[in-house]
């Protein structure tokens, strides 16, 4: 009778955990890192499997090894109308591998999940751009602030310069903080509880900015001329920024920005399409000149830590693989055009780094330390990015 017994519970067991797993295509993410990775995005591209007629990524849902349903974003990376990757933030241990399930459950049972990762054009606030996620928000100006200075119109803005929005909270708060500066004009400016713009950026670089130097000195484009938002959602938002060709001593530069920034991230992705350069130099402006300039040539980061207000403040950069040439502090008596500069190589037309900052006040970083510690891990991974693979299709 025992005997009986316990077979008929390892056959429920059995049958149990069949019906608990769900069946599909296998994903497996490998870390060779020797440190646990939570916080990064990932895609499964559609040319990775094999799906049958008439199926969809949006049908699809990812599945951890408990069972649990991820949040997933589908992206349509090469801007055919057609959805080709689908977004997902595993969790894998060090130097380890975790195995996801892509199972098709139609797009009625899909996750649902605020737009953390969120960005828009900002007409009411004259013409600015603005993007966050969870742990950031970012503006830069376009066409009609730049006529409004020209024209000695009050209000305007003439800069390329990337302000930063420090906010402290883990929800967005572009929309809420526009409005209510329509009806309080400056009211971004005091923190409420959520943070504040206080950071200055005039003509510098601000926070991740682009100039190219020529015989010594340095020379930046005006503002954007035109936007176009690519993707907002739970794990990422995209856009693209283009700006009027501008000259760099005899040079001639054009200039587009892809601009992406992920969920759990301080950090932009800046993918600059440039002709007429070799090189550029992406800066961080450097205020009052009273923080602390750290450039770290083994790992390709260039980081700003400056008292700021009654708190601190951090600005980074942080090269792609490959495209690191140097960095260099530049001092000037004219305002706002000192800067930390960082020299990228340009390839094929093309250039990538990433940017971003942090506020001691949000909580997200102790001390100095700390925020280097997260940009030399964050530059280990763009060295060692997480593997997907398909095992079962």
């Amino acid at each position: 009778m025992i005997k009986n017994i316990a077979y008929l519970m390892s056959l429920f067991l059995s049958v149990s955990a069949c019906v608990q797993q769900p069946q599909g295509i296998e994903v497996v993410v490998t870390n060779a890192l020797d440190e646990d990775r939570t916080s990064e995005v990932v895609t499964i591209s559609i040319d990775q499997l094999k799906l049958e007629e008439g199926q969809s990524l949006t049908d699809f849902g990812v599945f951890d090894e408990l069972g649990s349903q991820l949040i997933v974003q589908p992206v349509d990376s090469d801007e055919d109308g057609q959805v080709d990757g689908l977004l997902f933030q595993p969790s894998v241990k060090a130097q380890s591998s975790s195995t996801y399930v892509l199972k098709p459950i139609g797009a009625i049972n899909q996750q649902v999940a605020d737009s953390t990762c969120f960005a828009r054009f900002v007409p009411e606030r004259t013409d600015d751009y603005a993007w966050e996620n969870d742990r950031v928000a970012f503006r830069t100006y376009g066409p009609t602030a730049q006529r409004m200075i020209e024209e000695d119109i009050p209000g305007g803005t003439l800069s390329s310069g990337i302000d930063c929005w420090l906010k402290k909270v883990d929800y967005p708060i572009i929309n809420k903080w526009y409005k209510a500066n329509d009806e309080e004009p400056g009211a971004y400016h005091k923190d409420r509880g959520e943070g504040l713009d206080n950071f200055h950026v005039g003509s510098s670089r601000g926070c991740g900015g682009i100039a190219v130097r020529d015989s010594g000195a340095y020379f930046i484009s005006k503002n954007f001329i035109a936007w176009e938002t690519k993707a907002i959602g739970p794990l990422s938002t995209s856009f693209d920024l283009e700006y009027e060709d501008w000259t760099a001593g005899e040079k001639v530069i054009s200039e587009v920005k892809h601009i992406s920034l992920d969920k759990g991230s301080n950090l932009s992705k800046f993918t600059i399409e440039v002709g007429g350069t070799a090189e550029i130099s992406a800066g961080l402006t450097l205020h009052e000149n009273d923080g602390e300039v750290t450039i770290n040539d083994a790992y390709g980061w260039v980081s700003y830590w400056q008292p700021h207000a009654d708190s601190y403040l951090a600005t980074a950069l942080i090269a792609a693989p490959d495209a690191y040439i140097g960095a260099e502090t530049y001092l000037t008596d004219e305002k706002d055009l000192s800067n930390a500069f960082m020299h990228l190589k340009v390839a094929d037309g093309s250039v990538t780094y990433y940017t971003g900052f942090a506020w001691q006040e949000s909580g997200q970083f102790a001390n100095k330390e700390a925020w280097e510690n997260y940009l030399t891990a964050f530059a280990k991974r763009l060295k060692q990015p997480l593997k997907v693979e398909i095992k079962k299709n």
